[in-house]
């Protein structure tokens, strides 16, 4: 049996000796803050910390995933198959008042557009804003990765955080082929 103290001006009961200061030694362990307990709050911060952190990491390479898969092949409408040595797509290939995704003569994405019947215009396909694959979107290139938008017949800039046009890219156009 367990000696007890009554603190006469608090009209508390302590144990003798044995519980420290004004803890009572009614009150149930668990209310006195075992070590135990701080243990198990502290696994409980540690778990929760470590899930958080691996949807974070999860977040990250989705998010890596999809900037890559922007390539031109990706994009949506692409100069085709089979061409020749130097060809870029064929004039056919480029729908009037849009654009296609290719691949320039240095192995850079381009887009190739055809404002009207018969007028080719070369452009980057990289944003200007932080360098990511632009595709084409009717008589618009739209950026994947901020929403930046550019018209597909010269590349200026309509909307977003892309505050240049795209970059021209010379091409010719000979026999009805796009060349650089």
């Amino acid at each position: 049996m367990r000696e007890l103290d009554v603190h006469h001006h608090t009209g508390t009961t302590a144990c003798a000796g044995t519980c420290a200061g004004s803890r009572s030694c009614a009150e149930p362990p668990a209310s006195r803050g075992s070590a135990d307990a701080g243990l198990s709050r502290r696994a409980v911060l540690r778990g929760v910390g470590a899930a958080t952190l691996g949807v974070a990491a999860v977040g990250v390479l989705a998010a890596c995933g999809a900037d890559s898969a922007q390539t031109p092949a990706a994009s949506g409408g692409t100069s085709g198959g089979d061409l020749p040595d130097g060809v870029l797509a064929m004039v056919a290939d480029i729908p009037v008042g849009g654009a296609i995704s290719a691949t320039g003569a240095d192995g850079k994405p381009i887009i190739l557009s055809q404002p009207t019947a018969g007028t080719v215009v070369g452009l980057s396909a990289v944003c200007t804003h932080q360098g990511c694959t632009v595709a084409p979107d009717g008589a618009e290139l739209v950026c994947p990765c901020h929403g930046s938008v550019f018209t597909a017949a010269d590349g200026a800039n309509v909307s977003g955080p892309a505050k240049t046009p795209l970059p021209a890219v010379a091409v010719t156009v000979e026999n009805g082929e796009v060349r650089a």
